[in-house]
């Protein structure tokens, strides 16, 4: 069930981290992060996509209201939107790839099919 991990954060905070993830997701098509985390971005950046299908005034000011730059914002409906009009769903891929080194966090890097 997307939505339910707090990450060991308060939700102020876990909400603006989210946002900063799926954000620099959208915008380079790859990060590195815990496979926790990677979960949950992977939620919140199939939403954007899904919505930037869409393409209407409403569905762009809701991915405004999300996504932290204007830039990426336009990236998911001029770009990201076409590529995946024919999919429903699956935008994302994670891949494992073992501990950190300090903590012994399971790493995973995420990135856009």
């Amino acid at each position: 069930m997307p939505g339910t991990r707090k990450l060991g954060r308060p939700s102020d905070h876990r909400k603006a981290m989210l946002r900063g993830m799926v954000t620099f997701l959208l915008e380079n098509g790859k990060i590195e992060t815990t496979v926790t985390r990677a979960k949950e971005v992977r939620a919140e950046a199939e939403k954007m996509i899904t919505l930037g299908k869409v393409n209407t005034l409403h569905t762009k000011r809701q991915v405004l209201a999300y996504v932290t730059k204007e830039d990426v914002a336009k990236k998911v409906f001029d770009e990201l939107a076409p590529k995946y009009a024919d999919k429903n769903g699956g935008y994302t891929r994670i891949y494992k790839i073992g501990p950190r080194r300090g903590d012994a966090a399971e790493m995973a890097i995420i990135e856009l099919v």
